[in-house]
């Protein structure tokens, strides 16, 4: 199957801020993931972490999660085989991503995770801290060093928030699974292979990974490689590497509670 490339997220509505929107890398060099060299430049190659999970959630219980969207959990940098580590700079371990955001000139996008990226406990600064400091930190590419000397503080975590919403509005799931008459219901169960083909058919023949909670889906995980940094880089879509963690049938999907 030949890759699916989101191309450059620089052309996105919601646009870099005025401190990250170059990385100097170019989209030219190997993808993550499928070069071994030992002169690789971190900078503009991920590695450890090349294998690239765009995760949402189906969140039927969060006040104020839209009913027609499925929502950012976040964006995760597996090892090339399927391993994984967190936490990587603790002493990146940023607090007020709201005013980090405001300060760096990224208050779109700040708008758009108020909307579409929010806390089971309705706290979502927690939710955004937490997928910085778990996730964003273990990040090759977005390395203090990797930036530009006059970048302010936190530069690379606004890099990492913007590249987030950018990512996930070319995956809208819900809109994708509605094409295909797959909705939400408080009746209707649906077959895994139901689910699986519409995202396959409208993403371009790509498998992702559904992850349910017993029979009820709640999750769905994007794969991806990435050629460049994380922030202007393209990410070239793949089959997921893992298993859905549902049934084969009798599928849930349920409709927000509000």
């Amino acid at each position: 199957m030949s890759s699916l490339v989101l191309p450059s997220l620089l052309g996105s509505s919601y646009v870099n801020s005025k401190y990250s929107s170059s990385s100097g890398c170019g989209t030219s060099g190997p993808a993550s993931c499928q070069s071994t060299g030992t002169s690789t430049n971190t900078c503009c190659y991920e590695t450890p972490g090349g294998l690239i999970l765009q995760t949402q959630f189906w969140d039927t219980d969060v006040a104020g999660s839209p009913a027609d969207s499925w929502t950012i959990h976040g964006l995760w940098s597996d090892n090339c085989d399927g391993s994984y580590v967190e936490n990587c700079d603790p002493s990146r371990d940023y607090t007020n991503i709201t005013g980090l955001l405001e300060s760096q000139g990224a208050s779109s996008t700040l708008d758009y995770m108020q909307q579409y990226w929010l806390n089971y406990n309705g706290n979502d600064e927690e939710l955004w801290e937490h997928e910085w400091a778990t996730h964003g930190t273990c990040y090759s590419t977005l390395d203090v060093d990797c930036l530009s000397s006059n970048s302010p503080v936190g530069a690379e975590a606004v890099a990492f928030f913007e590249t987030v919403v950018n990512l996930f509005q070319t995956l809208p799931t819900y809109d994708w699974l509605a094409d295909a008459g797959i909705t939400p219901s408080s009746s209707e169960t649906y077959t895994l292979s139901s689910l699986l083909s519409a995202l396959e058919a409208a993403s371009g023949g790509y498998t992702p990974a559904l992850g349910c909670s017993g029979s009820t889906l709640n999750s769905i995980s994007w794969y991806f490689n990435l050629k460049g940094s994380v922030i202007d880089g393209d990410f070239i879509a793949i089959d997921t590497p893992k298993n859905s963690s549902c049934p084969s049938s009798g599928i849930k999907y349920p409709p927000k509670e509000g």
